[in-house]
């Protein structure tokens, strides 16, 4: 192939621990799809402090990249180390795209876009409320934003740290019917949907962010977790016959999405798709 000469489009992932990470699959694949070449690094550092974080987006651009994904615990932290943020990013304050065009360092969010998208695939154009969402961090904040864009939907917000989630709060005063929660069972009681943003019940993790005994058959679940698929809460509630979404449609979708920003072109879904079952595949086993 003809094109196999052509420099291939450097792009990577900043965050830790991202050993399970289906990006470079879904990205690698997706530049072959649109007939480009690209290789997908995966940029583990752990623990890193402002300093390192900020000479590592200093060296991307000298390096060659076309762009980066952000994955916790960095994605509220490089905001204010980039030159321009996209409203969507700005709106969530975290980052987990970096786009970089002529030396500068322009972030995004698709983790918003991505939800909305794949909410509206599993549970229809207008998902039933009440929705309790667990966790304000990067993740969480993006699905709040997202589900601040479905008309008249009520969102309970509960967050460890009650002062991240009442930052959320503030941060989409008016935009929203969200309310802060104190504890996950004031969040679910007479909730219709539920969503887990945070870390819980990824791998080593075996827990899970809401107590099984407040999960109801008629509700419906999502995960952003997808290491593994099938989560502890995702299995009981499929268990118990709710609807469930995992963290696959979250992940595609913010992939497609970030593909788009990094390369100028839409990658088909299906090439993605295909990606990340095959590299989530064993994680399964």
């Amino acid at each position: 192939m003809a094109h196999g000469h052509a420099r291939p489009i450097l792009l990577g992932l900043i965050g830790s621990p991202i050993a399970h990470s289906a990006s470079p699959a879904m990205h690698e694949a997706a530049a072959e799809a649109v007939g480009l070449t690209a290789h997908y690094q995966l940029v583990d550092v752990p623990g890193a402090d402002d300093a390192r974080l900020r000479t590592l987006l200093s060296s991307l651009a000298p390096i060659g990249f076309a762009g980066v994904n952000v994955t916790f615990p960095y994605k509220e932290r490089v905001l204010p180390l980039l030159d321009d943020l996209s409203p969507g990013a700005r709106a969530v304050g975290a980052v987990n795209t970096i786009v970089v065009r002529n030396g500068r360092l322009n972030g995004h969010n698709t983790d918003t876009t991505g939800f909305a998208r794949a909410l509206t695939q599993a549970f229809g154009p207008s998902p039933e409320g009440p929705v309790a969402l667990i966790g304000a961090g990067g993740v969480g904040k993006a699905v709040a934003v997202a589900l601040s864009h479905f008309p008249g939907l009520e969102v309970r917000l509960v967050d460890a740290d009650p002062a991240k989630a009442e930052a959320v709060a503030a941060l989409l005063d008016g935009h929203a019917a969200l309310r802060v929660c104190r504890r996950v069972e004031e969040a679910l009681e007479g909730a219709r949907g539920v969503v887990n943003g945070t870390p819980v019940g990824m791998l080593p993790d075996r827990g899970t962010p809401v107590p099984f005994a407040l999960l109801r058959p008629g509700m419906w679940v999502a995960d952003a977790v997808y290491s593994p698929l099938w989560t502890p809460l995702l299995t009981e509630a499929a268990r118990i016959g709710a609807r469930t979404m995992t963290g696959r449609e979250l992940a595609i979708h913010q992939a497609l999405d970030a593909f788009a920003l990094f390369t100028g072109r839409e990658a088909p879904a299906c090439a993605m798709e295909r990606a990340f079952d095959r590299a989530v595949a064993p994680l399964a086993a």
